[in-house]
């Protein structure tokens, strides 16, 4: 969710500066959302449009699913098949904005002659597979994209607000919550927490979260903890831990793009949701552990990350949060929330557009 995400932006960028082109994206079926919010029948070369925003026709490549049978005939029948319809496709130029060994291959598969990636990938194996290897400046995996999409055309691109589906059954759903409607029928501010994470180490406790959402609501907020996939039980410990002062919100991937849409705050770790949130132009606030977030943190809206300056960078996939991690009290996130909450009303007093603000705040601060 995160990789595409970050790409979004090039992709977009890409979009703007050569509408007429043809570009298609091969994706995960379960992210399929990020990209258009039409029906798995409806035609798969139907251009832009508010459904179906950035990219025209999209693959769908379930290598989730092959990698536990990959063997059976149906997956290799499967990966012929869509061997077949990428090369079908003849692409001029394929980018690789994931720079994985398994984004790499696929690239491979297309037959293409035209293979763009990073001379230093995230996996470093797969730049053999690459045709062309661009050496990326940019600090952010956002700005490295943009550097890469820039590379197809020669082009000097810049960043562009990504555009995400507009889905309306999840709009109408959103719309009919009931903690969200009241709260925005009262004028309340909404607070959306995002407990979960890849791996524990980039956890911050749930008790934390808890404590959090009991001080925003004693403050007049309104609170709800997203549920995603496989983090209920993380979802409910908030809750416990809230003691009842909060909402817990279980939605579909449709549903949680028009959720953010309408919340005040979002706060989390270095996860999906929260770089959602940023794609969306929500104000942010990043708890990072063992990720580095100049890298991969909040981007292109207004935010602040809290990290202690002693974690190590550690993609480790630990169990248990990261020392550094633990020293991140609410009481700070309360403070740096609470601070961009007043720069969005006085944004609002103003009625301007906001200036991207960023912060990378010492967690050992009081």
């Amino acid at each position: 969710m995160g990789d595409i995400l970050h790409a979004l932006p090039a992709v977009t960028a890409l979009r703007k500066a050569h509408p007429a082109w043809r570009i298609d994206w091969a994706v995960e079926p379960r992210w399929r959302p990020l990209l258009t919010s039409e029906p798995d029948s409806s035609p798969q070369d139907a251009g832009q449009s508010e459904t179906r925003p950035v990219v025209d026709r999209i693959h769908l490549v379930p290598t989730k699913k092959w990698g536990k049978t990959p063997f059976r005939r149906e997956t290799l029948d499967e990966i012929r098949a869509l061997r077949a319809d990428l090369r079908a496709c003849e692409y001029d130029a394929v980018l690789d904005l994931q720079g994985s060994i398994r984004s790499a291959v696929l690239a491979r598969l297309s037959g293409c002659r035209r293979i763009v990636g990073e001379a230093r990938p995230r996996e470093t194996p797969a730049k053999w597979l690459f045709t062309e290897r661009v050496e990326t400046a940019g600090r952010h995996v956002i700005e490295q994209d943009i550097e890469l999409a820039g590379a197809v055309a020669g082009d000097l691109l810049t960043t562009a607000a990504p555009a995400l589906p507009v889905d309306a059954e999840a709009e109408e759903w959103c719309s009919q919550l009931p903690e969200l409607k009241d709260a925005l029928w009262m004028g309340q501010p909404v607070m959306l927490l995002h407990p979960g994470g890849g791996w524990g180490a980039k956890r911050w406790p749930t008790d934390r979260y808890g404590a959090l959402a009991e001080e925003f609501t004693r403050r007049g907020a309104v609170v709800l903890v997203n549920a995603g996939p496989g983090e209920e039980d993380l979802a409910a410990e908030v809750l416990a831990a809230a003691n009842g002062h909060a909402s817990v919100v279980s939605c579909s991937l449709p549903q949680l793009i028009a959720l953010s849409k309408r919340v005040s705050l979002v706060i989390g770790g270095d996860t999906g949701p929260l770089h959602l949130a940023c794609a969306l132009g929500k104000p942010v606030v990043g708890i990072y552990g063992p990720t580095d977030p100049g890298r991969n943190g909040p981007y292109g809206t207004r935010f602040r990350v809290l990290r202690n300056p002693e974690s190590r960078q550690d993609h480790t996939r630990r169990a248990q949060p990261e020392a550094g991690l633990l020293t991140i009290l609410p009481r700070e996130v309360l403070a740096v929330s609470a601070e961009l909450m007043m720069e969005e009303r006085q944004a609002r007093q103003r009625q301007a557009d906001p200036p991207v603000e960023g912060l990378v705040w010492d967690a050992r601060q009081s």
